[in-house]
This record gives structure tokens, C-alpha cells and sequence, in this order.
């Protein structure tokens, strides 16, 4: 592999793997927390999404500040360590709605650093033509890792029951791992530093996109598990199963999917992607209209699976980036944007959803989710890569 060292791409293949299984602990382990522990309802779990992407809104100018003394390898590491200070706080010091927020904030903000660092790590090792491979490589890596995180928690909740701070706990410890594994990468050190603030018509395309994305994952990640949660009764074990499953069919389907990014072109994959998720929110909407129980049960676990594993597609998003970006330096700085610009819409977003849960019932949420995925179809369709040397294709 031409310029770049096999052992870098080890060390962020195995960091991305502890990032996964940190990530993966929290995520299948989160409604239930919020339910369980701190009694919250579908109004009161709306709103705690707020404070939850509120690091998300304001990252292009965190991760513009970060980029005058760090590295992209460096802001990962520090935003494992952001990670596993949240966790802890979750797991053993938030005995009240004040502190909840407060280690949300913190591990929120670790996570969305990690989101905007990410791909740029993941094309420095990749080679021409083959980013969606290699990001794709980099997803499967990161399922594994929640395979093996998630397969402990429903262990431990089998024998010991919901033990949220042991869960936490792992997951911190986890995250701290990743962290050291990011901080010793060298891959870019060489390279002329990103700029700290990008903001281009060029790429208002990628801006529309990582919106629509932010509104898409912000009423699954809040309500696509919290049908099963409140209205079905699952219980975590059942979500760590589900998550579990999802992940492995991630470890073989990701980087499949970047293969086909390769092979298909963005434009194609991402609208493609926006037709699935409108299938999957009239499957959550009206299951149990259309299926007698269990039958609408299952048919809600396999749009929760479905949909995990097409999250896999959000890499072809970084990959258009880079075949647009006027210099290399521009892809860190704005991806940030693009999380500012979808954050924007998702810190909001889910507390108007769950005024409309409580007033017109859940099915409502997702039919609004689906005429957003509709839009998104269209938006999709105008994406344009232009040949080498050519930007007539550009807006």
C-alpha cells in the first residue's frame, strides 16, 4: 500500500474497533437507561435529544479551534477521553436530571468530534478509487467491535440483570482504549494542516445531504427504538440482541456497501438509500395495522435491523466530499459544517416529535419522516461528480 504504514492502518482499524464497542454499549443501552432509571416519558425523551446534539451544532467551530493545535488523529484521541468521562458520568454520577444532561453534553461531544475526524483518517489511508472500500473496511471494523460489545452487554443483562453503571463502565473503558490506539497513529503528520472554518457554495450539495442525514438518524436513533421500547414493552436484553444482530450483518455488509459506492457512484447509492428509508417508516408506522402480533413485532425488529445496516451508507456522503473538495485540506473543515448545518435541524427536530407523539400518536412521527426521506430522494438526485479537471458539474 503505496505511502502509508501497514501498522497505522492497524492501529485505526483496532481503534475504530474499541470505538465501536464503546459506542455500540451506550447506544443499545441508552432508552432503556433513560426509561428505566430515570423515568422519562416521549415528550420528556424528545427533549433530551436537544442537549444530546447540541455539540453537534456548534462542532464547526469546536473542531475549527481543535484544528489550530491537533491533528485529526489527535482530536480522535481526545474524543475517546470526552467519551469515557461521559460514560462514567452516566453510569455512577447523574443522580439527577442536571447531571444526566451535563455527561450527556460530555460524551455527545466526544462522539460528534469522532464523527467529523473519522472519515478524513479513513481516506489518508486509502488510495485512489478505492475510499468507499476502505471506509468501508473501517465500518466493518467498528461493527465488530459493537458485536463484541453489545454481545457482552446481553450476556451480563441475562445473568445480572440491567446493571446500566457495569455497562457504562465497560463502555468507558473501551472508549480509553481507542484513545490510545488514535494517539499513536502518525498517518498525516506530515500533511499541510486543515483549515479551520470552510463554508463554500461548491459544496452546498454535501450540505443539503448531511442535513436530511441529521433529520433521518435523529428520529431513529430518539424514536425508532423507543417504539419498541414504550409501545411493545422490549426489554434491553431484546435491543442489545437486535443491535447485535445488526452489527454482525454490519461486519460483512459494510464494506460490501463501500464496494458499492465504487462501483455505483454516490449518486446513485444515496438516493437509492432514501427509497429504503421511506419503506422502513411506513413499516414502523403502520405494523401494527398491518400485522397481527407477534408478526408486526418482527416486521419492527427487521426495519430496526434494515435500517442500522443502510447507516452503513452515510461513508458515500465523505467519499462525494473528497471527489469535489477544491483542496484536501477543505474535507475535515467541512464535514464539521455539514454536522453543524444537520444539527441544526436535529436539536430541534425531535422535541417537535415528540409533541407530535403525545398529540397524534406515534405513527404520525414516522410519516413525517417519510415525506422528508421523500424530499431527500429528489435532493439526492442532483448530485453531480465531475470528471478530473472539470467543475461544470458543480453548483
Amino acid at each position: 500500500m503505496p505511502d502509508v504504514r501497514l501498522d497505522d492502518l492497524k492501529r485505526a482499524l483496532l481503534a475504530t474497533l474499541f470505538f465501536g464497542a464503546a459506542s455500540g454499549i451506550i447506544v443499545a443501552t441508552f432508552n432503556n437507561y433513560l426509561s428505566d432509571i430515570h423515568q422519562l416519558g416521549a415528550e420528556a425523551r424528545g427533549w433530551i435529544e436537544f442537549p444530546r446534539e447540541l455539540p453537534g451544532f456548534f462542532l464547526v467551530f469546536i473542531a475549527g479551534a481543535m484544528l489550530t493545535f491537533l491533528r485529526e488523529t489527535q482530536m480522535a484521541a481526545v474524543a475517546m477521553l470526552m467519551t469515557a468521562l461521559g460514560a462514567i458520568g452516566l453510569g455512577f454520577l447523574s443522580p439527577s436530571m442536571v447531571w444526566l444532561v451535563l455527561f450527556i453534553v460530555i460524551w455527545s461531544l466526544g462522539d460528534h468530534i469522532i464523527f467529523a475526524v473519522e472519515g478524513p483518517i479513513g481516506l489518508k489511508l486509502s488510495s485512489g478509487g478505492k475510499e468507499g472500500r476502505r471506509l468501508g473496511q473501517f465500518g466493518g471494523a467498528r461493527n465488530l467491535g459493537t458485536i463484541l460489545g453489545v454481545g457482552t452487554v446481553f450476556l451480563l443483562a441475562r445473568l445480572l440483570g440491567d446493571r446500566f453503571g457495569l455497562f457504562f463502565a465497560i463502555a468507558a473503558g473501551c472508549a480509553l482504549t481507542a484513545g490510545v490506539f488514535y494517539w499513536g497513529l502518525r498517518i498525516g503528520s506530515a500533511d499541510a494542516p486543515s483549515r479551520r472554518l470552510v463554508f463554500k457554495r461548491r459544496y452546498s450539495i454535501f450540505y443539503a445531504i448531511s442535513a436530511l442525514f441529521g433529520i433521518r438518524k435523529q428520529i431513529f436513533l430518539a424514536f425508532g427504538v423507543w417504539v419498541l421500547v414504550e409501545i411493545h414493552d422490549v426489554p434491553v436484553s431484546t435491543v442489545a440482541l437486535l443491535y447485535f444482530i445488526a452489527a454482525t450483518l454490519g461486519v460483512v455488509f459494510r464494506p460490501l456497501l463501500g464496494e458499492v459506492v465504487d462501483w455505483l457512484g454516490e449518486r446513485v447509492v444515496l438516493a437509492a438509500d432514501e427509497l429504503f428509508l421511506l419503506a422502513i417508516c411506513l413499516a414502523y408506522a403502520f405494523a401494527s395495522v398491518l400485522l397481527p402480533p407477534p408478526y408486526d413485532l418482527w416486521l419492527l425488529y427487521g426495519a430496526y435491523v434494515f435500517d442500522s445496516v443502510l447507516f452503513a451508507l452515510r461513508i458515500a456522503r465523505t467519499t462525494y466530499l473528497k471527489k469535489i473538495a477544491e483542496d484536501p485540506t477543505d474535507i475535515t473543515p467541512t464535514i464539521s459544517t455539514g454536522i453543524t448545518i444537520d444539527h441544526a435541524v436535529a436539536t430541534t427536530l425531535p422535541i417537535a416529535s415528540g409533541y407530535i407523539w403525545e398529540a397524534y400518536g406515534f405513527q404520525s412521527v414516522f410519516l413525517l419522516a417519510g415525506a422528508i426521506a421523500l424530499v431527500g430522494f429528489f435532493v439526492c438526485l442532483k448530485i453531480r461528480i465531475p470528471y478530473p479537471e472539470d467543475d461544470s458539474a458543480l453548483p
